[in-house]
């Protein structure tokens, strides 16, 4: 059994609320459901979509009985809260898992005199290395609070054992696998692709380090991107055998021996203490009710928020229950740090809504310009927190945004970012103007420089049977012609512009790091890559840490550590907004109005754009069927395509591909 194989969901019901399960209940298994429980959740979807984070109220108080609190973490994990609550489960059957919520769950639990207990279940958790790092230092806060924590996972991997080594008790499926093969990473370079159908990339590097551009005209890495891969590689690679050997106290020595073995069965995993014990669901459900007690609560559905209750057998309770839903949020009047989101690749416009109300799948800057301002004029705001997971993308968007970012300074108030995965090149550019920086350890960033250039297209024309016949006035008009290369005076006029970008790239880290910079920019930008351990040594971030750690210093700086909230914008909406918006109720303030630009779609519809293509179709549909993985690599390099082709210079970092579990 794999990695790629997943198990059901907790039998609770959508509804919400603390689950008490015997042992044959605790199977994780869905259960089916009637035409009106079924009704009844959909209600109660509804009425938490309505009604927003101000008018629903924590999951039901406990009667004093112990809890075991249960959180899945499963696929992709995205960094912010879904955008419209309750529609991810409307539709799906389950919400989104996302690192927000999550830490609000490890708090809460953390905190709660009433947990004894947390139970980690791993289903195919696709996890940043960031990420791990984050979720691992709360399972060490919650073991710190004495509260256990147990693992239960189906597979082992390098990543998913550097987080679960930390728990308790971890507990291995006796048939699982264990792939303790070490980590292997793999760039993608798509020359071959498009010469095939007709496409050239004439690209232009501010940095002898910046290999973002590579991929359009390589068919492998520069001497300088190998290079700096590698470092980047051993340094991740060193963190986890060392993090993972002082959570199972065994020495490096006797890990890399593991490691070269590549697959081990369950038993040699335990045998060598990598795991605590070899379990079927059933036998690990029936331990935890052992340890705590018939009468413990699992609550699987533990720091979820709840909705009103709706009188189903009550046949004019709907019209209360809408009247109800209807009213005007009436907003929190705590001190707040507000929370912006740069996540996904940074283009010019809007942010684009993810499926179902998750996660918008790129970082418009129009919508985070938006979101600051917002965030300003709000006087409960003590101060602002930016989390950035992004490679970067366009120079003008970043610009954008890191402008936004200084004007928030001008009153006075904390600015903190946070960094997630990756904070590269555009990523960092909106980061620089912070008061103070956090990354983790394995964070990647820095990737100070420009890459810029055009993509010839006049080979597809030319198969497609499409010519054209150009009129110019202006001796440059044709500049950004996509029927040819730039001339050699093109490439001067080109290289001029962008090596004045790469001066205000440099300019804007001069301004907001000043003297902690550690030696000379130049030779620390050049489109160097570092992880957050590098980082920190030569000034480009000021300190180790998650989200939670950059939360806890914010409230610290702004004076509001007893009693505060997050205030996440742009706020997410409710079907109430929504409706308001589709008639005429949602428009822009003043500060807003100003739009500079169409957003570049997101990845999906890129790739399935492209795959209407009949020469690619099959080979696109194979890849996303047969190595999802490298797919996100394809739909991430079309984007950066869109991207060159709308504005020509990017602040974008080098992506590689990780394969490693």
């Amino acid at each position: 059994m794999g990695d790629g194989q997943t198990s059901g969901g907790p039998s609770a019901a959508l509804s919400g609320g603390e689950y008490s399960a015997g042992p044959e209940q605790l199977t994780f298994d869905v259960e089916p459901q009637t035409m009106r429980s079924t009704f009844r959740n959909l209600a109660l979807i509804l009425s938490a979509s309505l009604l927003g984070p101000a008018f629903t109220q924590t999951a039901r108080a406990q009667d004093g009985k112990s809890i075991v609190a249960y959180f899945k973490v499963a696929g992709q994990i995205s960094e912010q809260p879904e955008q419209l609550a309750g529609l991810g489960e409307l539709f799906g059957g389950k919400a989104p898992t996302n690192m927000f919520d999550l830490l609000a769950k490890f708090k809460k639990a953390r905190t709660d005199d009433k947990v004894k207990a947390v139970i980690l279940d791993m289903e195919n958790a696709a996890l940043g290395i960031a990420q791990i790092q984050e979720l691992r230092t709360q399972i060490e806060a919650l073991r710190a609070a004495d509260k256990d924590v147990w693992v239960f996972t189906e597979t082992l991997g390098m990543g998913r054992l550097m987080l679960a080594s930390a728990a308790s008790k971890l507990v291995l499926m006796p048939r699982g696998v264990v792939e303790l093969a070490g980590m292997y990473s793999e760039g993608l370079y798509f020359k071959r692709m498009m010469d095939k159908i007709g496409v050239q990339a004439d690209i232009i590097h501010c940095g002898d380090y910046k290999s973002a551009g590579e991929p359009f005209y390589l068919e492998g890495p520069s001497k300088p991107a190998e290079e700096q891969t590698n470092r980047l590689i051993d340094s991740i690679f060193a963190t986890l055998k060392s993090e993972i050997c002082k959570s199972r106290k065994i020495e490096i020595d006797e890990l890399d021996q593991l490691i070269d073995k590549a697959i081990l069965s369950p038993a040699e995993a335990k045998e060598a203490g990598l795991v605590d014990d070899l379990m079927f669901r059933e036998d690990f459900v029936k331990a935890v009710r052992k340890k705590y007690g018939k009468n413990a609560k699992v609550a699987f559905d533990y720091g979820r928020k709840k909705g009103p209750e709706l009188d189903l057998e009550n046949p004019f309770a709907i019209w209360g229950f809408f009247a109800q839903v209807m009213k005007p949020k009436e907003e929190s009047q705590k001190p707040a740090i507000a929370v912006v989101y740069v996540e996904g690749p940074i283009t010019q416009g809007e942010s684009e809504p993810g499926m179902f109300g998750g996660p918008p799948s790129n970082a418009g800057s129009d919508t985070i310009r938006k979101a600051i301002a917002e965030a300003a004029a709000d006087k409960n705001v003590k101060a602002l927190i930016l989390r950035v997971d992004s490679p970067g993308g366009s120079a003008i968007a970043s610009e954008i945004i890191a402008e936004a970012t200084m004007r928030f300074k001008k009153s006075g108030r904390p600015f903190i970012c946070s960094m997630g995965n990756v904070a590269g090149s555009g990523g960092y550019y909106v980061a620089t103007q912070a008061d103070t920086i956090f990354a983790q350890p394995s964070t990647i960033t820095g990737s100070i420089g420009v890459v810029g250039g055009k993509l010839v297209t006049k080979g597809l024309w030319d198969w497609v049977g499409v010519t054209g016949h150009e009129y110019k006035r202006g001796k440059h008009a044709d500049i950004m012609n996509t029927n040819r290369k730039f001339t050699e005076e093109e490439h001067k006029v080109m290289s001029g512009f962008m090596n004045r970008i790469y001066g205000e790239f440099k300019d804007r880290v001069t301004q907001g790091r000043g003297d902690r910079i550690k030696g000379d920019l130049e030779s620390l930008a050049g489109g160097r890559v570092y992880t957050g351990e590098q980082a920190i040594e030569i000034g480009l971030v000021d300190r180790l840490g998650g989200f939670a750690d950059a939360i806890r210093y914010t409230a610290s700086e702004a004076d509001i550590e007893s009693d505060y909230e997050l205030k996440v914008f742009p706020k997410p909406k409710n079907l109430a907004d929504i409706f308001a918006e589709a008639f005429g109720g949602g428009k822009d303030k003043d500060h807003e109005f100003i739009h500079t630009g169409a957003a570049v779609r997101t990845g999906v519809q890129a790739l399935s754009r492209y795959a209407r293509l009949p020469a690619m179709a099959a080979g696109l549909e194979a890849i996303r069927r047969l190595d999802p993985i490298k797919a996100r690599a394809v739909e991430d390099f079309l984007i950066h395509m869109e991207l060159l082709s709308q504005d020509g210079v990017l602040l974008i970092g080098p992506s590689f591909t990780t394969l490693s579990k």
